[in-house]
């Protein structure tokens, strides 16, 4: 029986850009590393597996527009480059032999936030409200449906004996449910979390760990002035 891999979307394209941030809106190039990266799967041991299908889960980028609470100003998203380059790549997904795109939706309750790095500073005392500028500013995006998606697939292919393994490129624990019921069934399971740390006691729960890509360069170290470390 063929093999079916199934790709968390929005975790891919965070490890690609970590493996190739120099092709970090590059959409052919991340959809044919997608591609290259799930056929690779196949290769066991001296055999090759049949491929059942490649299932991409994503959502379509917000297009939007919004007003920058600092400024004021309208913000188009749909001129953004990552919503040229998600539009991009779910059309260059779509037209890959033997793949299936699954998109959920966005949230419509969109609000602005600011990235990890400002609020950790904000709570250290390092960043001031009144310092935050326009840049430091990002809508609050939530996909909806996608991890529902991927539990629904998982568990389809496993009851309609589709398949006898099932590869799932992710980096969470929200399909262990599915994991198991697909286990139950006899299917071996496999994860691929491309180099990212899995949390603790989850290999329990899979068949085995097995790595497609390319391990990303460790990242270069950064060294805190003196007098800046935060407090204990």
């Amino acid at each position: 029986m063929p093999t079916a891999v199934l790709i968390d979307g929005g975790f891919f394209v965070k490890r690609f850009r970590a493996i190739e941030p120099h092709n970090k809106y590059n959409a052919q190039r991340a959809a044919d590393c997608a591609f290259r990266w799930a056929i690779k799967h196949l290769k066991d041991g001296g055999k090759t597996r049949d491929l059942y299908r490649i299932f991409f889960y994503d959502c379509a980028p917000i297009t939007k527009k919004m007003h920058n609470p600092i400024t004021k100003r309208a913000v188009d998203f749909s001129r953004s480059e990552e919503a040229i380059f998600r539009l991009a790549l779910h059309e260059i997904l779509r037209k890959k032999r033997k793949t299936a795109l699954r998109l959920g939706q966005l949230s419509d309750d969109v609000k602005w936030t600011c990235g990890d790095k400002c609020l950790d500073d904000l709570l250290w005392g390092r960043l001031k409200l009144e310092d935050i500028k326009e840049e430091m500013l990002i809508p609050n995006v939530r996909q909806k449906g996608v991890d529902m998606r991927i539990g629904i697939d998982i568990s389809s292919l496993a009851l309609k004996k589709q398949v006898d393994q099932i590869i799932l490129m992710a980096g969470d624990a929200d399909f262990i449910p599915a994991a198991k019921l697909a286990r139950r069934e006899g299917i071996d399971f496999v994860l691929d979390p491309m180099w990212q740390p899995i949390p603790a006691g989850l290999i329990e729960h899979i068949d085995g760990l097995k790595y497609a890509c390319p391990k990303p360069p460790p990242r270069a170290k950064k060294v805190a002035p003196e007098g800046d470390e935060p407090p204990p």
